[in-house]
């Protein structure tokens, strides 16, 4: 019998899933989402089961809808032994990044998670931008953000590059780690008692499914071993995976991400770059661009030294990708609302 409550199943949950509760249905935790099937985990074990023809339905109007690892649903057992997934219980947090479609839609990566850690190693040195993009996904995800540095083995200061990035991320909790020497693992490991969930995120070769096997104390995930040269690994982790840890608590490891599309995160922006946005916000005039008007805040931080030109833009590149990607998305839904809308011609 699996503990569902080590899971994070609790009293909401179980209030947002009385009204489907009966003999043939049984709520479940979503352990990896394939096409048109799922590996879920119910009280009873685990279990495939196949995706309702009205969750199908419904996930054509909004993708984002259809289960992915972490997300709490309604397992329905029919007569003839099949099993179907009927609902996706409503999510508390989401890792949503933007698609390559035209139609800028989301793809959620992971779900019902109480932390995000981002994923760096330290050799190469670490990518400040990438840093900041992850981040801002993690920050608007709703959960908790926190930098794991990985491989802190294989630098001479692993500490002071900590510090570095402290810096770099106001307010979120920074990791130096090393599956190998066994530093920092403590301090992940509080994130991942029972009843909590944490998703990894950052690029191939990050060590994210070593952290994993770290974690479960076993070999659950595939590594491969990393180029000496740059450092780079080929994907590793095909498909998001919700591994349960012994004791209680589960991770999601993601597949390696070389880009990130972000996706109406102005919220996590605000957040990931909270230096920024509070200079912002002591500007002369609410408006201000930061380009020469008087009573700037961010201009004089720039003069003194306080806030690094870099820092500043990093953060209106990705201001301005999400301005963009929420045009077309207004446009998007725009062009399909209301009755009678006819077809451009080709």
């Amino acid at each position: 019998m699996s503990d569902l409550p080590a899971l994070g199943w609790d009293a909401t949950l179980a209030s947002a899933y009385r009204p489907f509760d009966r003999a043939d249905a049984a709520p479940a935790r979503v352990l990896r989402a394939d096409r048109g099937v799922c590996t879920v985990l119910a009280a009873d074990g685990v279990h495939r089961a196949s995706l309702s023809g009205s969750l199908l339905l419904g996930a054509a109007a909004d993708p984002a809808g259809l289960p992915c690892a972490g997300d709490w649903v309604v397992l329905r057992r029919w007569p003839d032994r099949r099993l179907t997934l009927e609902l996706v219980l409503p999510r508390r947090t989401a890792l949503i990044r933007r698609t390559a479609d035209k139609d800028s839609t989301g793809q959620v990566l992971a779900a019902n998670m109480n932390a995000v850690a981002v994923v760096e190693p330290m050799h190469p040195a670490p990518d400040d931008a990438r840093i900041e993009r992850l981040l801002a996904l993690a920050w608007e995800s709703g959960a908790t953000p926190v930098i794991v540095l990985s491989k802190s083995d294989t630098s001479g200061q692993p500490e002071a590059v900590a510090r570095q990035l402290s810096e770099l991320a106001p307010g979120v909790r920074v990791i130096a780690l090393s599956v190998r020497t066994g530093a920092g693992l403590a301090e992940l490991r509080e994130l991942v008692t029972p009843g909590l969930t944490l998703a990894l995120l950052g690029k191939s070769g990050a060590g994210k499914s070593t952290l994993v096997n770290a974690l479960a104390g076993a070999d659950v995930m595939g590594v491969q071993e990393i180029r000496r040269a740059d450092g780079k690994g080929r994907h590793t982790t095909a498909y998001r995976n919700l591994v349960v840890l012994p004791g209680g608590g589960a991770v999601i490891d993601t597949p390696g991400i070389r880009g990130v599309g972000l996706l109406e995160t102005a919220a996590g922006l605000d957040r990931a770059f909270a230096d920024v946005a509070e200079l912002a916000g002591r500007c002369r005039f609410g408006d201000c661009r930061h380009q020469g008007e008087p009573g700037c805040a961010v201009e004089a931080a720039l003069a003194d030294g306080t806030l690094a030109p870099r820092r500043l833009e990093s953060w209106r590149k990705l201001h301005r990708e999400v301005a963009v990607e929420s045009g077309r998305r207004a446009e998007r839904l725009a062009g399909t609302a209301g009755p009678g809308r006819r077809r451009p011609r080709r």
